[in-house]
């Protein structure tokens, strides 16, 4: 009995002291639904069928739940799925149908909001606790492909197949904040973060490139060229690193130089680390507590010691390739009699297929008051506030639609004049230095010499 007890006791401490599992799924089969392992040990703890997303189609929603978009064959009649399940207590999924079927999706940080993209290029807006369809619009002349919130939640960022990405604002919404016209093939990555002394999105596309734009004005800092298309991309959790991974099954990883006016990562060119690991192209790419994950084509998920580039654990995934991933709490797959952080649980609702009466596609509404501290918590120092930030999209916003000296209004959803694209100037060859580290905490800087000399002594080896 008191081993019995024991086991139990070192189970609750298993859950509840901060480990981890990961969640991959495929795009192959609804069959073939949700794995998900533990991240020590490679266990799995957890199958969930009938899943089949589409890339960049699945998320977890406030540690609580699973949403995936359902790949939609082509020549199938209907519209689109997407499936919500909760992670504490098996049962069904909450399954809705939008008009039409949905590729990638996002979701707010506060998860107050989820919103989808289409084929047809159309966008769609959800209040998550009671399911309303609070917008619909159509953003961009292709297949939506990445969609992001920025890191106060204040603006929404749209990548398209045709390689342009769209800054909507969420106080007046949605009212199109910047096109971003520089890169020339599909979206395939959207990260937003605070920077130093402006917030900052970093995109990847499949022309090979990674650029660094100034997010509140719309400038492009830095361009990172590559050998081969960028399919993925994740900063490390000090947001120093950038980590690409490629069509052939390649992850580079490189320094974030943001090119920003006091940035301290201002460092010399220098050819990225590269780790191989994949026989396929990578298909996400995600942090966890024990380090990088990459998951390929090739039907396997690795956990890796980046710092040595090597592989700690390998997932097999034998059912297909692997087109979605997210690292979660192992927490989370507790019931909620059994854990107490699910006491108050977050509300769903089924997602209505329709928008409400008063709530058309037409005009603008207010999705963030014009000042959100209440619901986002910024550090006090080192970041941009969320309040100033919205200020300055108001600001820039009133510049942006009507301009007195030149008596030029923009209609939303116009394409730019040449004359008002982001400038090229800026563009140039900006190469970021390729590091790696093996504490989060570490100076990144300092270990430059430590990765390059591993890297040498690798190939001198072979």
């Amino acid at each position: 009995m008191r081993e019995n007890e024991g086991k139990f006791r070192e189970k609750e401490m298993d859950y509840c002291g901060g480990r981890e599992a990961l969640v991959v799924c495929s795009d192959r089969s609804m069959s073939v639904g949700i794995t998900v392992w533990d991240m020590v040990c490679g266990d799995q703890l957890l199958h969930i069928p009938t899943c089949a997303a589409s890339p960049r189609g699945l998320l977890c929603l406030r540690d609580q739940f699973l949403v995936a978009s359902q790949i939609h064959r082509h020549g199938s009649i209907g519209g689109g799925a997407i499936f919500v399940w909760p992670l504490n207590k098996p049962q069904s999924p909450l399954r809705n149908y939008p008009m039409e079927a949905i590729g990638p999706i996002s979701c707010s940080k506060d998860g107050v909001y989820v919103v989808g993209g289409a084929p047809s290029g159309n966008s769609y807006i959800w209040e998550v606790a009671d399911g309303r369809l609070l917008r619909t619009w159509h953003g961009h002349q292709k297949s939506l492909t990445s969609l992001a919130f920025s890191d106060d939640d204040s603006l929404l960022i749209s990548g398209s197949d045709d390689g342009i990405i769209r800054v909507w604002s969420m106080i007046r919404f949605p009212s199109l904040f910047h096109s971003l016209l520089e890169h020339t093939s599909s979206i395939t990555g959207l990260l937003s973060i605070s920077g130093s002394s402006s917030p900052v999105l970093v995109s990847s596309s499949l022309d090979g490139t990674c650029k660094v734009w100034d997010l509140v004005r719309g400038r492009l800092l830095r361009t990172r060229f590559f050998p081969a298309a960028i399919t993925a991309i994740v900063l490390d959790p000090g947001e120093q690193l950038l980590f690409s991974g490629s069509t052939d099954g390649r992850v580079f990883v490189t320094m974030l130089n943001t090119g920003l006016a006091g940035d301290p990562f201002d460092v010399p060119e220098d050819q990225p680390v590269v780790l191989n690991g994949h026989n396929g192209s990578i298909t996400a790419l995600a942090f966890s507590r024990s380090g990088l994950v990459s998951a390929s084509t090739d039907c396997t998920a690795c956990l890796w010691d980046f710092a040595n580039g090597v592989i700690i654990r390998r997932f097999n995934h034998p059912k297909g390739a692997i087109t979605n991933m997210v690292v979660i709490p192992k927490s989370s797959l507790l019931s909620v009699t059994n854990h107490q952080r699910f006491s108050n649980q977050f509300r769903v609702s089924l997602l209505d297929k329709y928008p409400q009466p008063g709530n058309s596609s037409m005009g603008m509404i207010t999705l963030l008051p014009s000042s959100c501290s209440h619901r986002v918590h910024l550090p006090t120092t080192g970041f941009q506030s969320a309040v100033s930030l919205n200020q300055q999209i108001l600001d820039l916003e009133a510049r942006m639609y009507t301009r007195s000296d030149t008596n030029e209004t923009r209609d939303e959803y116009r394409e730019p004049d040449v004359g008002c694209k982001n400038d090229k100037a800026c563009h140039g060859d900006e190469q970021a230095l390729a590091i790696a580290f093996t504490r989060f905490d570490a100076e990144p800087v300092a270990l430059i010499c430590r990765l390059n000399h591993t890297q040498k002594e690798k190939k001198a080896d072979d």
